[in-house]
C-alpha cells in the first residue's frame, strides 16, 4: 500500500477524511502545512504516490494503477472520503472518481484537466538521474550541480525536496528510470469514460495554462457538477505559491 502521512483532526468532527494526492516528482511531505491547517476540523491523509517518497517502487505509472493505489488507501480509511489531487495526482483522482465514484464524496482537482498534454517532463528526470550523487555532500552542492541543466531555482528547490541527504551517498526518493519510461502515460490521459455526479471543484492558478477554456466541455461531460475557480497570481504550483488562498478555497468548497 502507498505510504501515508496522517494528520489527525484537532477537534472531533463528522467531516469525511481528506486524502491528498501530490503531483509528479512530489511527495506527501510537500503538503504538510496545508494538510495540518485543514486538519483543524477533519483528519487529513497525504499519500506518497507510487515511485515517489516512501511508497513502493513499481514498474508502471499509469492512471488506472494509480487510481487503484488510492482506492486501497481509501478502503483502509473508510469510504467515502474527500479527495484532492494536484497535477498527476489530480489525474489519478479523476480516474478514481470516474471508475469508483462510491469512494468519493467531494473531489478537488488542482490545475489539471482530463486531457493529454504535449509538454514532456523527461528532461527533468534525466537531469536528476545524471547527477553524480557520490560527489554531493549538501543541498547547496546539489543545487549548484543541477543548475547546469535546470535554470529555474524554484523548480530545483522543489526537486531537491526529494533528495535524501541522510544516506551516504545521497539518494533520490524517486524512481527516476520508471518515471522517465512512463512519461507518455503521465502527461497523457487514458480516455476514461464515466460520470462523477457529485460535487467537483476544478481549482487553477490564474497564470497557469494547464486548464484552458476549451477543456471545460470535456470536464463538464465527465463531471456534470463541476465548479471552476482561479487563484490570482498563482501558476501551476498554486498550493505552494498562494497557500492561504488555496487552503481557504478548498475549505469553503468542502464545507459548503
Amino acid at each position: 500500500m502507498l505510504a501515508t502521512i496522517r494528520h489527525p483532526a484537532a477537534t472531533a468532527a463528522e467531516a469525511p477524511t481528506l486524502v491528498i494526492a501530490h503531483g509528479l516528482y512530489g511527495s506527501g511531505r510537500n503538503w504538510g502545512v496545508i494538510a495540518r491547517r485543514l486538519a483543524d476540523r477533519r483528519e487529513v491523509v497525504a499519500v506518497d504516490m507510487r515511485n515517489h517518497g516512501e511508497s513502493p517502487r513499481l514498474p508502471t505509472q499509469g492512471y488506472p494503477e494509480m487510481a487503484d493505489d488510492l482506492a486501497e488507501v481509501i478502503a483502509s480509511l473508510g469510504a467515502p472520503v474527500d479527495l484532492l489531487g494536484h497535477s498527476m495526482g489530480g489525474k489519478a483522482a479523476m480516474q478514481l472518481a470516474l471508475t469508483r465514484p462510491d469512494l468519493i464524496r467531494r473531489l478537488v482537482v488542482a490545475d489539471i484537466a482530463p486531457v493529454a498534454y504535449a509538454h514532456d517532463q523527461t528532461r527533468n528526470a534525466r537531469a536528476m538521474a545524471d547527477l553524480d550523487l557520490t560527489r554531493i555532500a549538501s543541498r547547496a552542492e546539489a543545487d549548484a550541480a543541477l543548475a547546469a541543466r535546470i535554470e529555474d531555482p524554484a523548480l530545483r528547490s522543489f526537486f531537491l525536496q526529494s533528495l535524501d541527504l541522510r544516506q551516504h551517498p545521497p539518494r533520490w526518493k524517486l524512481n527516476l528510470p520508471v518515471l522517465e519510461a512512463e512519461m507518455p502515460k503521465i502527461v497523457g490521459w487514458p480516455g476514461t469514460q464515466g460520470r462523477f455526479d457529485r460535487p467537483a471543484l476544478f481549482l487553477t492558478g490564474a497564470e497557469s495554462s494547464y486548464v484552458r477554456p476549451e477543456h471545460r466541455d470535456t470536464i463538464r461531460a465527465l463531471f456534470p457538477m463541476a465548479r471552476f475557480a482561479k487563484i490570482p497570481g498563482a501558476g501551476h504550483w498554486l498550493h505552494a505559491e498562494k497557500p492561504r488562498a488555496f487552503e481557504e478555497t478548498v475549505r469553503v468548497f468542502l464545507e459548503t
